[in-house]
């Protein structure tokens, strides 16, 4: 049986040769030194010796954390009417706004239906004939959605529009 007192010096003799490594110094092309332990990169690098003494670089001091600085007496402050009016007043123009993005939306909309609607020539086909000497021309789906994109692009972006204005109305105080 070993001795519990023991078994710590044991340990470190038969794991202490395995904690050696050789360390290599690689240049590579550009000049560029690489340190490494990994003797499968160390082709064309040259081992270091292991008496060379190891130098180390101290750790910076930690610094506090910087103070939040107060608010200088001289700077300019508002009264709380005022700034009561400036928001009140910026509610009543964000509000215009919003009405009037409202009704382009509306009317963005309207048009895109109406267009929707419309059997225009230019989404159709080439005519042809059928062996009775009728002609015909079938509907091009993919004609049909180039020509509406724009409508749709006007109709997204006064969306886009919409939903900004009532998030900065509501984040006003």
């Amino acid at each position: 049986m070993i001795d519990k007192r023991l078994l710590p010096a044991l340990l470190a003799l038969v794991f202490a040769p395995l904690a050696h490594a050789s360390v290599y110094k690689c240049i590579d092309a550009n000049g560029s030194v690489t340190y490494t332990n990994d003797r499968t990169l160390g082709r064309g690098c040259k081992e270091l010796s292991t008496d060379q003494p190891v130098s180390t670089v101290p750790v910076p001091p930690v610094r506090a954390p910087a103070k939040a600085t107060a608010t200088p007496s001289d700077f300019p402050r508002v009264a709380p009417e005022a700034q009561r009016a400036r928001d009140d007043t910026r509610r009543q123009v964000l509000e215009k706004e919003l009405a009037a993005e409202q009704s382009a939306l509306d009317a963005a909309l309207a048009k895109l239906d109406e267009e929707e609607k419309r059997d225009a020539p230019e989404d159709r086909n080439i005519r042809r004939q059928r062996a009775d000497g009728t002609s015909f021309s079938s509907l091009n789906p993919a004609k049909k959605a180039e020509r509406l994109e724009p409508f749709r692009d006007r109709v997204e972006l006064h969306q886009r529009n919409v939903e900004a204005l009532k998030k900065e109305i509501g984040a006003l105080r």
